[in-house]
């Protein structure tokens, strides 16, 4: 149970938080299919990073030391700087969205394109490789949080809790969580996030109160580049031991259906993200799940083609989207360039 749990926590937040930036940028008008491509540009932008640092020797004296304050520092400057990088990429889709009044829908597309070509032409330039990966050791050396991390010896006894949450789990699992929250309330409880939500509902309307719809539009893009960088970070940090190759395995796309599941809700859509990494977790792990506990039924003795189980999560989202869809209503104005001629 904790595995399992643990398992759906790190392929679940990833899809959350990116799911987020996708309700920042629709809530302010502007559709973002582009989640895909900046997921994959940040996820090159935090690994360099954190490349580049340990081939300046910082990571290996902390490592020496055993200070992993030190190393989780890294590790959040390295989520900022994915995060930043990120927010300059989707700049280029608030630019021809806004100020070129270019459909979205292409625009998106195009980024979606334009990113892992990019990535990989840079990690042959920069690195040398097919895929960029740390200068030394693995994700879990480095950043995974332990019982030691704590000062517990390796075999200590704790509780159910702890073995969970706190045992062989990652800090930046928490951290989106937490800025999942903050930026939940930033959205729905304070006025920036009202008069983001006007301009994706009622751009005249917002602008006849004196709300600039513009910028508007392009704060609420920059914080969905912003998210959507640090989530694809956040997935190569634990779901890719810390590599990037030009791929996030389509979960961009995955988490543009947890936010239609979701309703454009946050509520909604952390209850569809943990849905949705389940399904990841069972078909990525389904032979170490064991059904009842004890060891003697694991899920891989079912029968069941692994194929099938890598299947799953794309067929649930199909179904769900399927059932869903009508249900959905997203925001009244997105996709539509604001002209603040028209009424």
């Amino acid at each position: 149970m904790t595995f399992l749990i643990q398992q759906t926590l790190i392929f679940a937040v990833p899809l959350m938080i990116v799911a987020l930036a996708g309700v920042f940028a629709e809530r302010s008008g502007i559709i973002n299919l582009a989640l895909e491509g900046i997921m994959i540009f940040g996820a090159f932008v935090g690994v360099y990073f954190i490349r580049t640092v340990q081939q300046s020797g910082g990571f290996m004296a902390a490592k020496e030391a055993n200070n992993w304050l030190a190393l989780q520092g890294f590790m959040l400057l390295a989520m900022l700087v994915a995060a930043v990088l990120g927010a300059v990429f989707s700049l280029l889709l608030s630019f021809a969205s806004v100020n070129l009044k270019a459909d979205q829908t292409i625009g998106g597309t195009a980024l979606n394109l334009m990113a892992p070509a990019l990535v990989l032409f840079l990690v042959r330039i920069l690195a040398n490789q097919n895929t960029l990966q740390m200068a030394e050791g693995d994700a879990a050396s480095w950043f995974m949080l332990r019982k030691t991390t704590f000062g517990l010896a390796r075999n200590a006894e704790v509780g159910f809790l702890f073995d969970t949450f706190l045992n062989r789990v990652y800090l930046a699992t928490y951290i989106c969580l937490v800025l999942f929250v903050v930026l939940s309330v930033l959205l729905y409880k304070t006025r920036f996030g009202l008069r983001l939500r006007a301009c994706g509902e009622n751009p005249q309307a917002a602008d006849s109160l004196g709300i600039n719809v513009y910028k508007m539009r392009y704060a609420g893009t920059t914080i969905s580049g912003a998210l959507a960088g640090m989530g694809g970070f956040v997935y190569a940090l634990t779901t890719a031991n810390c590599t990037a190759n030009g791929d996030v395995a389509g979960y961009g796309f995955l988490a543009l259906a947890v936010m239609i599941f979701g309703n454009w809700k946050p509520l909604n859509i952390a209850g569809a993200a943990v849905l949705f990494g389940l399904c990841k977790c069972i078909a990525a792990a389904y032979s170490s799940i064991d059904i009842n506990g004890d060891g003697v039924f694991m899920l891989a003795e079912l029968g069941i083609s692994a194929h099938v189980y890598r299947m799953l999560p794309y067929i649930i989202t199909l179904l769900v989207l399927a059932f869903t869809s009508k249900k959905s209503r997203a925001p009244k104005a997105e996709g539509i360039p604001y002209d603040k001629g028209s009424r």
